[in-house]
């Protein structure tokens, strides 16, 4: 799905996509290529997760506007830090902290690169339609611009401004052009040498070229 300015959205994908997605994914390299496409990007060799079927209740708001919360992706391409914007978006902050704290996406992973703009991941289904079984609403600033390094969260075209589940994604280009629709999370604040060598893995229909995993998302204070 594209913006009114031509650039593919960070959407959660309809489900006749979604299943050619994974059929298409299924036809891919064989275990020697994907052996050696990790080794030459810097990754760990990862199978595919398998979907999960995970609903938790919304939770209590427990951060609070301001507080310096950090959080620490660990990937099998390395690592990389979230500095969570808790003072501009403390309902998504919350929202994203309160998953990563009960273990909600680790063993997930990065299901969606659009090279040259994002790479997204936290969709438990792992075909772009999953979610954690609730949603929060926070419409992010008019003057939101998406530009490199800012994590924001997915949502469908058609939901309100802001809305959102589990699904994230990392800017990677300077500016991807898109509306204030995505609801802020915050801004990569080291390792995003990691984020580039997820998203020069972009493959066929979206897909990266071997799995990425989301080993662990743990969160920092202070």
């Amino acid at each position: 799905m594209e913006d009114p300015r031509g650039r593919k959205q960070p959407v959660r994908v309809a489900l006749a996509l979604a299943a050619l997605v994974v059929v298409a994914a299924g036809c891919g390299s064989g275990g020697g290529e994907s052996s050696k496409i990790a080794e030459e990007a810097g990754c760990e060799e990862v199978g595919t997760p398998s979907p999960k079927d995970t609903t938790l209740p919304a939770p209590e708001q427990t951060v609070k506007p301001g507080e310096k919360l950090t959080a620490v992706v660990k990937a099998s391409c390395g690592s990389f830090e979230i500095a969570l914007d808790t003072k501009v978006a403390p309902k998504t902050t919350n929202s994203f902290a309160y998953l990563a704290r009960e273990g909600f996406y680790d063993g997930l992973d990065f299901n969606r690169i659009l090279p040259g703009l994002i790479v997204q991941g936290g969709d438990p289904a792992g075909d772009g339609t999953g979610g954690p079984g609730y949603t929060i609403t926070e419409p992010p600033a008019a003057d939101l611009e998406y530009t490199k390094g800012v994590v924001a969260m997915a949502k469908e075209f058609e939901e309100p401004s802001g809305r959102s589940g589990s699904q994230f994604f990392v800017v990677t280009s300077l500016d991807a052009g898109y509306p204030p629709e995505y609801a802020l999370l915050g801004e990569v604040s080291k390792g995003y040498k990691t984020v580039k060598r997820i998203s020069e893995l972009y493959g066929r229909n979206e897909k990266p070229k071997i799995p990425v995993l989301i080993e662990e998302v743990t969160i920092e204070k202070g």
